[in-house]
């Protein structure tokens, strides 16, 4: 492994302090919902501490890894997403009319968090070896979209709309940041964006809540169909600029549904006001920045691809989250990273962020003080890069 230097810890530091206070702000949220549900007010404060730290301490692990081994197994890593994606559609628990997760003991698995992950690094790699094709269509476009067209698929039939919205979002914004023809891309958003309408009219409660957003068709201004967002507006509200203080929310006093999930955006609105949710952001947007300074120094195309995959994932969820609980997108059932009750999704975030650290380490953003000739020449990760299959 070519060290340059230590992590970006401008990075670390503020993943692990979401993560540590993620721990208050659920018990926060969920007390309530806790004590309704299973006669405990403190079972998912507990389920979530122990995701934390067990993300924790994955983190801590990945980012000892040297990333460029992720080149080498991303298709046997996919394609193990790809069956297990099959896997939960047969044996899956239904939650909800959904299909989602597989139960290992008293712990749940959810496969499309580990496909989103691997989906990243396998495309990554594509784009790395790819570049002198990338702008044909059978070599440099098609292989892509084959894979992001099986998973959107896989996951619909869940069924599973946002998550499948999220990944085919991550998958055209790296084909995009990759070089991908222009033309090929938009035909796929064009095309995309048309299964997206389909999908929409063929489910009527997803069309109730397209219509409750857009203001038109027999759901324009119905309250129950608007009823999480209406919710969630009013913790807004009651927030005001400073909040109303720690734990004294009202709003996750079982008013808001997935107070400590999907919605903890406006609940932590609610006892830290504008000023507190501002402060959250500006944490993620340093995460952004740095994540892409480290992209912009990786040693080669793999880790410079790999890097802004991983950002660009964070982004969309975090944009996605704050603009559905805020009112400026439909109502749909995406976490906010770090911060929100999760399962899965906690630990292969971690993994992602240890990922994006060993990157950080090998691309220098810290140098070490040793002279370079301590270092291996970084033409060797090129050359891994440029042999690969």
């Amino acid at each position: 492994m070519n060290v340059k230097g230590h992590i970006d810890w401008v990075i670390f530091i503020p993943v692990i302090a979401l993560m540590l206070f993620s721990i208050s702000f659920v018990y926060a949220a969920s007390a309530t919902n806790s004590e309704f549900k299973f006669g405990d007010s403190e079972q998912l404060f507990l389920s979530h501490t122990i995701r934390v730290f067990l993300g924790i301490i994955i983190m801590f692990i990945s980012m000892k890894i040297d990333y460029h081994i992720y080149s080498k197994i991303s298709l046997p890593l996919l394609t193990l997403g790809i069956l297990l994606l099959i896997v939960v559609l047969f044996v899956g628990t239904n939650i909800k009319g959904a299909s989602r997760w597989i139960m290992l003991g008293p712990l749940s698995f959810q496969p499309s968090e580990f496909v989103k992950l691997v989906m990243v690094i396998h495309f990554a790699a594509l784009l790395a070896k790819k570049q002198d094709v990338i702008k044909d269509f059978e070599k440099g476009f098609f292989p892509f979209i084959l894979w992001t067209v099986i998973i959107c698929f896989l996951i619909a039939l869940q069924p599973n709309f946002s998550t499948m919205m999220v990944i085919f979002m991550i998958a055209v914004s790296m084909m995009f940041i990759g070089n991908n023809n222009l033309l090929h891309l938009g035909t796929t958003f064009g095309i995309g964006l048309v299964a997206v309408i389909v999908f929409f009219i063929t489910a009527p409660y997803r069309l109730a809540r397209l219509q409750s957003f857009l203001g038109f068709g027999e759901n324009a201004g119905n309250q129950e169909v608007s009823y999480q967002l209406n919710q969630a507006l009013i913790a807004l509200g009651n927030g005001g600029l400073f909040g109303v203080g720690v734990g004294q929310n009202r709003q996750s006093h079982l008013f808001l549904p997935e107070s400590y999930g999907d919605f903890i955006f406006s609940i932590l609105g609610e006892e830290y006001g504008f000023i507190g949710l501002i402060g959250i952001i500006s944490v993620f947007l340093i995460v952004f920045w740095r994540g892409m300074l480290i992209a912009r120094k990786a040693p080669d195309n793999f880790g410079y691809f790999l890097a802004i995959g991983i950002v660009i994932t964070f982004a969309i969820y975090v944009f996605v989250n704050a603009g559905v609980n805020t009112g400026l997108l439909p109502t749909t059932g995406v976490p906010m990273p770090f911060v929100s009750y999760g399962g899965t999704a906690v630990l292969f975030y971690s993994a992602a962020i240890g990922i994006l650290l060993n990157i950080s380490a090998q691309a220098g953003v810290y140098p070490r003080r040793e002279t370079e000739n301590n270092f291996d020449n970084l033409e060797n990760d090129n050359e891994l890069i440029n042999t690969e299959n």
